[in-house]
């Protein structure tokens, strides 16, 4: 009995285990796992030739690092392969379920596997991000001293989620979602290997029938494997031999969407939305308003987004495309999905149809640079209230007259020359004239972030145009 009350690690073997079950009871996504570098499906750019990961590898030297990328392109599969392939024991824990006992017995188990064999294990943890930043830094001193090659895996962005005092001190390889072409080859090892795969049925598929399956899967290794043995099983019992479309279509109907209203790709999305808006690609925009919508994404925050742009990117050039966008942010809400998409589609097809001008964002924004910089002026007594002097536009033909409406006149609006803006700009004694490259780039009222007038220049010519900035991508919410 004392024996068997014997204190064990997480990582002895168990008494009495049982015989091992039948391969058929093993996922065959778990059965194909690689075995080996060549094995592996994608991520050429880490794993294949002179790629900075396999050198790695190969030179037996493994670095501590995060492994970032979607579920299903093997970051467990390089996790374990690093060990094997460098004679290292593997040391898994789970940061979802692990305590705090649980993450003390992992670094001392770590330290010592380290003395006993004079090299560090790969101490494996799944979804890091998980971990508090207490935990994180319990690692710190074992990373620092080498007595483990701490490898992490995540799905969310590690520079958001994981503590940059630990970040510092590992590598980031970014994985990838895998390619139709890519899961094809893994699901034809799978159907013919007779070992570990599904070779014992003996059954065929056409390449249509596989890219069906691999096109359903979303770049998901182990959802396409998952699939194919639905599949494979549904036509065996049936006593079958070829796997179909219509069979992939029935075990799966529905393509696998990956969609986080909270995380990475929320905002992945949206900026792409934003981004072909802004290039008038309307079939571009609807599809990524389609993966918005089938991903449950809340109306309000796209309609919002559309209400931004339609300020932002078409602004002046169609002053209409505000009054689009307001009105479907309010049908789409007051109607509700499924028909609220309908909405949402005629006012993004409307805004990528859209001629573009920013001018109304590079103006406000140059007026609050200045300001910001110190071009702080007082109200001329003429415009505050009461004030003497004020010339009344409307008691003047053309509704406008000669006037100083700031002490130091500094102009900030350039047209742009699209839709009917220049149109608006001419009936304002407005033009468009590119000055600002032949602007004194030390003039010390253009840094401010607006031109200052010259003096001949003000009283009716006070109107005219400020100055190009800087037309970075400066997007909200992904945008």
């Amino acid at each position: 009995m004392d024996e068997l009350k014997e204190k064990r690690s997480l990582w002895d073997e168990a008494p009495g285990e049982s015989a091992p079950a039948s391969k058929w009871e093993v996922p065959l996504a778990e059965r194909m796992r690689p075995r080996s570098l060549e094995e592996m499906a994608g991520q050429e750019h880490l794993l294949s030739g002179d790629a900075p990961l396999a050198r790695a590898v190969r030179s037996g030297r493994v670095p501590s690092c995060i492994l970032y990328g979607p579920p299903g392109v093997g970051k467990t599969t390089i996790a374990r392969l690093m060990a094997s392939l460098t004679g290292r024991d593997f040391l898994e824990i789970n940061a979802v379920s692990a305590n705090v006992a649980a993450l003390r017995e992992l670094v001392a188990e770590a330290k010592r596997l380290k003395d006993l064999t004079g090299r560090a294990p790969v101490a494996f943890v799944d979804e890091i991000y998980h971990f508090n930043r207490q935990q994180q830094n319990a690692l710190l001193p074992s990373v620092e001293k080498g007595d483990l090659v701490l490898v992490g895996t995540t799905t969310e962005n590690p520079y958001f989620e994981i503590n940059k005092t630990l970040l510092s001190r590992v590598v980031v390889y970014e994985l990838r979602s895998l390619g139709v072409g890519d899961l094809v080859g893994l699901l034809e090892r799978a159907l013919s290997d007779r070992e570990r795969g599904l070779g014992e049925l003996d059954l065929s598929a056409s390449g249509r029938t596989l890219g069906e399956i691999a096109l359903g899967a979303g770049g998901d290794a182990r959802q396409a494997l998952t699939r194919l043995e639905l599949s494979a099983h549904a036509v065996a019992a049936g006593g079958g031999s070829v796997i179909d479309v219509e069979t992939v279509r029935n075990v799966s109907p529905k393509a696998l969407q990956r969609y986080d209203r909270d995380q990475d790709d929320h905002y992945r999305i949206i900026s792409a939305l934003i981004k072909s808006m802004r290039g008038s690609d309307p079939d571009a925009a609807v599809y990524w308003l389609g993966r918005l919508v089938a991903g449950g994404e809340d109306v309000r925050f796209v309609a919002r987004r559309l209400l931004v742009f339609a300020t932002e990117d078409v602004g002046l050039a169609d002053p209409r495309a505000l009054s689009v966008a307001a009105g479907a942010a309010y049908a789409s809400d007051f109607v509700g999905l499924p028909e609220a998409r309908i909405i949402l589609s005629e006012a993004v097809i409307y805004l990528s149809l859209a001629p573009k001008s920013n001018s109304a964002y590079k103006a406000i924004d140059g007026a609050l640079s200045a300001i910001e910089r110190g071009e702080l002026q007082e109200v001329p007594l003429h415009l505050r209230p009461g004030g003497k002097g004020y010339l009344y536009p409307h008691d003047f033909p053309g509704h406008w007259v000669a006037q100083k409406y700031m002490d130091r006149p500094l102009k900030f609006y350039r047209p742009g020359g699209l839709g009917e803006e220049p149109g608006m700009a001419r009936l304002h004694g407005l033009k468009g004239d590119g000055h600002d490259a032949d602007e004194d780039e030390d003039d010390p009222a253009r840094q401010a972030g607006g031109e200052l007038l010259a003096e001949e220049e003000r009283g009716e010519e006070g109107r005219q145009e400020g100055p190009d900035r800087n037309d970075a991508d400066h997007g909200v919410d992904g945008g």
